[in-house]
């Protein structure tokens, strides 16, 4: 539907002074999509997986239940494009700091740091959720891999892009200890764990990752 504003102004083109006043099918569709993610990455910080329900969902996401089933075939398949709609965000913001790094050895402290900002919090919870669910729900196993493993390559690829002449063997291990380390001081907070003891074990890993970085190519 459209309304017509200024009609009457002499010379006026009849597109221009046409203001839309409603939303393609594609857009009310993205939109409802991007409703259902947002509100299954809150459903499962705030509630965890055992107790996020669809209908839970949909309430937060203010649509129907009917919604969920147009857009997606069972839960599994929600909770992976959820996990991957939290990622490509994630994905967008390392690339953007990553590339601003400085090359060489004095980048690898701040790699550090902006890994283990964006493999902790919100991604971390949501994540952490849904890999335990998955040890005994293959559906969501097989759902929520390839998103996983998309998300390491792509940082990946970021992060040798800025190493320097270290030989891409070490630049793999250093990124992926790097990885691991976050994801378990992300599951420690969340555990409770004492915040100083992370900083501190954070802090010892970049001082170990400079001197393995400046050994040189081997």
């Amino acid at each position: 539907m459209y309304i017509r504003t200024e009609l009457h102004v002499k010379g006026a083109d009849p597109v221009s002074v046409l203001g839309r006043t409603h939303r393609t099918q594609a857009e009310r569709r993205e939109q409802t999509r991007a409703a259902l993610l947002d509100a299954t990455i809150d459903c499962l910080v705030d509630l965890g997986y055992a107790r996020t329900s669809v209908q839970e969902i949909c309430a937060r996401a203010g649509v129907s239940k009917g919604a969920v089933q147009h857009h997606f075939s069972a839960k599994a398949e929600l909770m992976a494009a959820a996990v991957e709609h939290l990622t490509e965000k994630l994905r967008g913001r390392l690339a953007t700091s990553i590339s601003a790094l400085p090359g060489g050895a004095s980048g690898v402290a701040a790699a550090i740091d902006l890994l283990w900002e964006g493999y902790s919090g919100t991604l971390s919870t949501a994540a952490t959720e849904l890999w335990v669910a998955a040890r005994t729900d293959p559906e969501l196993r097989e759902a929520i891999r390839p998103v996983d493993r998309a998300l390491g390559r792509s940082t990946l690829e970021h992060v040798t892009a800025v190493a320097g002449d270290l030989p891409k063997e070490r630049a793999e291990i250093l990124f992926w200890l790097t990885v691991n380390l976050t994801r378990g001081l992300a599951l420690d907070a969340e555990l409770g764990g004492d915040p100083q003891r992370r900083r501190q074990l954070l802090d010892e890993w970049k001082r170990v990752a400079v001197l393995l970085y400046e050994d040189g190519p081997t």
